[in-house]
């Protein structure tokens, strides 16, 4: 039976959540029941893509990411596939009618991990539109419902915080990303070099889209409100450390938020919630 699959697939997604990202993973859980399964699928889906360009060193990337593309078209067209997460995924597309030029431009960002290594300031404001914007429009598709007319009031809000979330993990992931996969994605930036100025430009422009990106969380609906903040305040936490850490340590050290102060965050969420101090 399908249904039997479906469940599979969805248990899929969550263990794929639960299993590469513990921080995500526990604010997905503060979401409301009724739309977390959702969030997971989505979570699967480009977490999928994201570890065939930056994980898979001894395989053929290229050949890897085709099949994952082909199967992705496959699976929203014939809304089946057996790949669990992609048939996990297409559920949610159909569900919330996500479009698919944003399915596109997330693939679109993904394939340039394939080969580009700089870009140019243009090259990345696309990159992170496709990269990050994208998925928090589909995860915001989720949080509306359906309702087109919240959607676009959110949507600008939603791509910031968006653009937040993944400039945060590229300041945190620089030395992965510079020494292991050869990459430099902040434009105008030699990381060979990087210092405190460069360091406190690429923080200040991250401070400005969570400012816009909180401003939709405040108007966001009750079911998706609690677990949206919840990651909010742990990427800001996660940057005040970053700002605090010196330019040269950044280069050598992946910076973390420790468990215990997670167990903080979230106590700290949960009042602010509670009573409606956001």
């Amino acid at each position: 039976m399908k249904s039997i699959f479906d469940t599979v697939s969805f248990e899929c997604s969550k263990y794929v959540t639960q299993s590469y990202s513990t921080s995500f993973s526990s604010a997905i859980k503060m979401i409301s029941p009724g739309i977390r399964q959702d969030i997971y699928n989505i979570y699967g889906f480009v977490r999928f893509a994201d570890e065939i360009v930056d994980s898979f060193h001894d395989y053929d990337k290229i050949q890897l990411f085709e099949k994952f593309e082909a199967d992705l078209i496959h699976a929203i067209e014939y809304k089946i596939n057996l790949n669990p997460i992609l048939n996990a995924f297409q559920h949610t597309v159909h569900k919330y009618h996500i479009p698919m030029p944003l399915i596109m431009a997330f693939m679109e960002s993904m394939k340039l991990d394939l080969h580009k290594k700089e870009y140019s300031a243009a090259e990345y404001k696309e990159y992170i539109y496709g990269s990050a914007d994208v998925v928090g429009l589909m995860c915001l598709k989720v949080f509306v419902k359906g309702d087109d007319q919240k959607y676009e009031e959110l949507k600008d809000a939603a791509m910031h915080l968006g653009s937040a979330f993944q400039k945060v993990n590229f300041l945190r992931d620089l030395k992965n990303d510079f020494e292991l996969l050869n990459r430099s994605y902040f434009p105008n930036t030699d990381l060979n070099e990087l210092n405190e100025a460069s360091k406190i430009q690429i923080i200040e422009e991250i401070e400005a889209d969570f400012e816009k990106g909180y401003e939709g969380i405040q108007r966001l609906p009750l079911e998706a409100k609690f677990g949206v903040y919840t990651a909010y305040v742990y990427y800001k936490r996660l940057l005040k450390k970053l700002k605090k850490t010196p330019s040269v340590e950044i280069k050598t050290t992946r910076i973390r938020v420790p468990d215990y102060q997670k167990a903080g965050i979230l106590a700290q969420c949960y009042f602010n919630y509670k009573f409606n101090l956001l």
